[in-house]
């Protein structure tokens, strides 16, 4: 399929005392009409970096672009003119954010805010405006919608919040939505509510999706394929079910052992999570070899001293580490 969204070598730079350093370093993928991407790593890995570089979000200074190309639809998204951008952005391409208590503006109510991007995009009269953002606080399951139209942000709860971050993004039934951890601040019932409610979007559109999150449950039952960031490098990327099944780098290996399972031994200590010792480097000092050689069981002089490619270790399956085979 032709891909909807394109991302070629992009690279996002920093600039910090001393000099710059790479928060996102030659990350490439592509992403049809209708697919949902996962991506995964802990934090500062580069995961929310790589969403907001899409929308050119990336502050500047101290943030800049240092090579590669980000295609929506055939266009090259860093040659266009911020105004070009603003026709983009909550339109074609939107957004959920990590944070909604800083994303949303604490000085507007929640029914001006999310009328605003309809009046923008959808050429909407203010009533049209009204009643399409009281149907889409209903979608999100947010209780007196009505009502939550005149109230401000810091009125609302995290989750309620969270939902009008949600509502938002969903309102002008993007092309490609990228959700950058969407269900932190919700239970567990609402999760599952949000998340089928973006895949009914998929259904009935065909939006593309991006989906950064840290549970690697909503991975396996959500996304159709994975890539694995550490430290702003993609060091994994495969179809969903073969990460699963045969992970390629010790990284996405120590990742899924340390998420809690019920089907082991009775012999087994399960009061112990499994843990991938140390922390994640900083950027600014990563060193000529793999940056997760430090913390990895099967590092050697070749992993600290050279950094090793991205390479298809199976048909459809990329992994950058020389000892693959051992896993």
């Amino acid at each position: 399929m032709q891909p909807l969204l394109k991302v070629q070598d992009l690279c996002v730079k920093f600039n910090a005392r001393g000099g710059s350093f790479s928060a996102v370093d030659g990350l490439s993928y592509q992403l049809a009409a209708g697919e949902t991407l996962g991506i995964v790593g802990e934090s500062g890995c580069g995961k929310s970096i790589s969403a907001l570089a899409v929308l050119r979000l990336i502050p500047d200074p101290p943030g800049f672009y240092d090579g590669g190309a980000i295609h929506f639809e055939g266009v090259d998204l860093l040659h266009l003119s911020e105004r070009q951008m603003q026709q983009i952005r909550g339109k074609q391409i939107s957004m959920i954010f990590q944070e909604p208590m800083t994303s949303l503006n604490p000085v507007l109510t929640v029914g001006k805010q999310l009328s605003e991007t309809l009046l923008l995009h959808e050429n909407a009269t203010k009533q049209e405006a009204h009643e399409r953002a009281i149907e889409m606080l209903k979608l999100v399951q947010i209780p007196e919608p009505v009502q939550r139209l005149e109230e401000y942000p810091h009125q609302l709860s995290g989750g309620m919040r969270q939902r009008v971050m949600i509502a938002m993004a969903l309102s002008c039934n993007p092309k490609v939505l990228l959700a950058d951890e969407p269900t932190t601040a919700l239970d567990v019932t609402i999760q599952a509510q949000i998340l089928d409610l973006i895949s009914t979007l998929q259904a009935k559109l065909g939006t593309a999706v991006v989906l950064i999150t840290h549970d690697m449950g909503v991975i396996a039952e959500k996304t159709d394929r994975v890539i694995v960031m550490y430290a702003g490098r993609k060091v994994e990327e495969a179809d969903v079910r073969f990460l699963f099944e045969s992970p390629q780098h010790p990284y996405t290996e120590g990742l899924l052992a340390s998420i809690p399972r019920i089907d082991t031994s009775e012999s087994v200590d399960r009061s112990a999570l499994n843990e991938i010792k140390g922390i994640v480097p900083s950027l600014a000092d990563l060193g000529l070899g793999c940056a997760f050689a430090p913390r990895c069981r099967l590092s050697n002089d070749l992993c600290r001293t050279t950094k090793p490619p991205l390479e298809e270790k199976r048909p459809g399956h990329w992994a950058a580490c020389w000892h693959s085979n051992q896993l």
